[in-house]
């Protein structure tokens, strides 16, 4: 039987929390990219909600990413000046947060895919910051949770919740 570290086995509990709550949807999903955000170099977009509406949120998806824009706001200046150590320990918190709000949240199928494809681009990013990703830049990793941080605001209901600033 082959061993992992634990680094490996939390990233592989995530992987199947993130399965075991989507369900289908997570089958269905595109496969994660560094562009597969909706404004990106020819991604899959996520699904969207009628014309001029966002998808329902609950309440510990609200609080999930309030808290990921509270640790990600701070650290947008300091993107390409932050050690790797810095860098994997944000990106460690993060991934706390998603395992939290993919543990707790329910939401109908649409909005659940609409989050996943936000959910699978903050962990490509994450996997950049932690250095798990070779040929990705650790602050690029940084600026893409930022934009699936907004992406989050531009499509799910959060009364208060305010963009994080542009960053590149």
């Amino acid at each position: 039987m082959k061993h992992f570290n634990p680094w490996t086995m939390s990233i592989m509990a995530a992987a199947l929390a993130v399965g075991a709550a989507c369900g289908p949807v997570a089958l269905a999903a595109p496969a994660a990219s560094p562009h597969a955000h909706e404004h990106a170099h020819g991604g899959t977009p996520a699904p969207r909600p009628e014309s001029g509406r966002k998808w329902a949120s609950d309440a510990p998806l609200r609080e999930g990413m309030t808290r990921i824009r509270s640790l990600v706001a701070p650290k947008l200046d300091r993107g390409s000046t932050m050690t790797a150590e810095e860098s994997a320990a944000l990106a460690v918190r993060i991934e706390g947060e998603v395992g939290t709000i993919v543990a707790n949240c329910k939401l109908p199928p649409q909005a659940d895919a609409a989050l996943h494809a936000i959910l699978s681009e903050l962990m490509t990013g994450t996997g950049a910051m932690a250095g798990r990703t070779p040929q990705a830049d650790r602050a690029h990793g940084l600026v893409q949770v930022a934009a699936a941080v907004n992406d989050y605001g531009r499509s799910f209901e959060h009364p208060g919740f305010r963009p994080l600033p542009a960053a590149h």
